[in-house]
């Protein structure tokens, strides 16, 4: 990487900013609010740019990789969703998304704007809001702040493009925020991944911290020998439009991946969706609340090692190995369609701190499976099926327990051909559960 050319705003310039009347930003509840300070490329000290301008960088969606939808953004009006928990909710979701996480734009009062430049390094060392915009190669924004420090990265037209190192890194810090305005944004890293001392960077956006992505626009990541977004703490998603094409995962997390709206199209080589915790048995989950998922996956669509919960949303997996997979999965609504060549929705034992089940209550669920030794639901335990609507196709078995499989409401179909009960020859030969 080219050397880096670092400016530094010092408190002379904080002292100006004050003085003309600007603020600091107001963060949640809890924060403190603290000056803020950045170390970056190049900062418009005169008037702010005009947020929604885009990079002028022609088409650059690759044609086979993840599509941007057509329509209009789904956050436009705001919050759409209702954070309200389901009855039998198997996660606690009350506490699954601060207000902050759900706002959609930044608050700009005080905030830092940064023009980025080809070579030079953005290093955000203070608490605070900070506008980027424009086209660069070999640019990483590199977030390092206190341990309890909040950062928002508002992306207002962004076009990073390196060669070994991601665009966002976030080695400390309490929470980060990426916030797209209504602009279009794309960060590509097009080659191996250079480690940072003990730290191996595997992703175009990594944090060590808990991130935060939502906003009014799109964002296109493209990750040819990587991950497309990591974060080894909790990743969320609330609202804006993303389009990944990775080599390995599309989104991965340590702790957990909460989506809470917003439309997701991923492509990729490895697993759309990943969740793992080594150290917690606890942890590893997935949580979807709503939003609109297009996932081609070479491996698993969904994979939370501890549990997967799906409360509402579409999910359309065009193809995968495995659909949806953990060592609990709870549906309690929502529009999933699966093609898979294994099992679409999988339960088996990856975790210890939950039972090894398959359980709907509510949703919309066609699964269609590839021909050969294949499952439609797969479970090391045992099978609920509550409520909802459920088809199968399959030339295989439908249902595969090694515990029991209860057929207790909803409408539950084979080959479109509705059933009141699970027989024997719906049944697969028992033993071949997940990996």
């Amino acid at each position: 990487m080219n050397k880096k050319n670092i400016i530094a705003i010092g408190l002379a310039l904080m002292l100006a900013v004050s003085a003309v009347g600007c603020t600091t930003e107001e963060v949640e509840t809890e924060e403190a609010t603290v000056d803020q300070t950045v170390e970056n490329t190049e900062v418009d000290e005169q008037t702010p740019p005009e947020i929604g301008e885009v990079p002028q960088d022609g088409d650059r969606m690759p044609s086979d990789g993840a599509q941007m939808p057509t329509g209009g953004n789904p956050m436009a009006g705001g919050i759409a969703a209702d954070t309200t928990p389901v009855e039998g909710s198997l996660l606690d979701t009350a506490d699954m998304f601060t207000d902050r996480d759900l706002e959609q734009t930044a608050d700009l009062d005080g905030a830092e704007y940064i023009s980025l430049a080809s070579g030079s390094d953005v290093n955000i060392v203070e608490e605070g809001v900070y506008v980027l915009s424009g086209q660069a190669e070999d640019v990483t924004v590199v977030v390092e702040v206190d341990d309890e420090a909040k950062v928002q990265i508002v992306l207002d037209g962004v076009s990073i493009t390196n060669e070994d190192s991601p665009a966002i890194y976030v080695k400390s810090g309490d929470k980060v925020f990426v916030t797209t305005t209504d602009s279009d944004n794309y960060m590509e890293v097009s080659g191996t991944y250079e480690a940072d001392g003990d730290t191996n960077l595997d992703a175009v956006v990594f944090s060590k911290s808990d991130l935060v992505l939502n906003g009014t626009g799109r964002l296109e990541v493209v990750s040819a020998e990587g991950n497309g977004i990591t974060s080894k703490d909790d990743l969320k998603i609330t609202g804006g439009e993303y389009a990944i094409t990775s080599s390995l995962d599309g989104l991965e997390a340590n702790d957990s991946i909460r989506i809470y709206d917003g439309y997701i199209s991923i492509v990729t080589d490895k697993d759309a969706l990943h969740s793992e915790n080594d150290d917690d048995d606890a942890l590893g989950y997935i949580y979807i609340q709503n939003g609109t998922l297009n996932i081609t996956a070479a491996d698993d669509a969904i994979r939370g090692t501890s549990a997967v919960q799906v409360d509402g949303g579409t999910i359309n997996i065009e193809t995968c190995t495995e659909g949806i997979e953990g060592t609990y999965v709870q549906i309690n609504g929502g529009e999933i369609d699966i093609y898979s060549t294994d099992d679409g929705i999988n339960a088996a034992r990856k975790s210890t701190a939950y039972s090894v089940v398959i359980e709907v209550n509510d949703g919309d669920i066609n699964v269609t499976m590839a021909s050969g030794d294949t499952d439609g639901f797969d479970s090391n335990g045992s099978i609920y099926l509550n409520g909802g609507t459920i088809n199968v196709n399959t030339s295989g078995s439908s249902y595969d327990a090694d515990g029991t499989v209860e057929l207790n409401g909803g409408t539950v179909m084979v080959n479109g051909e509705v059933v009141t009960e699970i027989t024997q020859e719906q049944m697969g030969g028992k033993g071949k559960h997940g990996r």
